[in-house]
């Protein structure tokens, strides 16, 4: 008897004793694979800033997306955002012919204001 008395106190022991989570493994997940973008070649090409622009920018040919990117280091090297309202853009000396003699454009205009510049 003293064999099922063992038996009977580690059964007991297990089931009080609280049961572990079992471990599952996480799936693994798929390598998400970088597609090769390509620009738009509209954007790639080469335009020719009118004199006005070259002042600010150079006068080589340059795409489009260097264009604006150089325009926004002018501002930002000479501090031409206004302080109060970060989306419009004051013009200085070379700005002002640029912006059709306005004192101020918003940041949304100046995409406008260069298409007009290039050729």
């Amino acid at each position: 008897m003293a064999k099922t008395a063992k038996k009977a106190a580690k059964k007991a022991a297990k089931k009080s004793a609280p049961k572990k989570a079992a471990k599952k493994a996480a799936p693994k997940k798929k390598a998400a694979k970088k597609s090769a973008r390509k620009p738009n070649a509209a954007f790639m090409t080469p335009l020719t800033p009118s004199a006005t622009l070259a002042e600010v920018i150079g006068s080589k040919p340059i795409p489009r997306t260097e264009i604006v990117k150089k325009i926004w280091d002018y501002i930002k090297k000479n501090n031409l955002q206004d302080k109060k309202n970060r989306r419009m853009i004051n013009a200085d000396a070379k700005l002002k012919p640029m912006f059709g003699s306005k004192d101020q454009i918003s940041m949304f205009e100046l995409a406008k204001v260069i298409n007009k510049q290039v050729k």
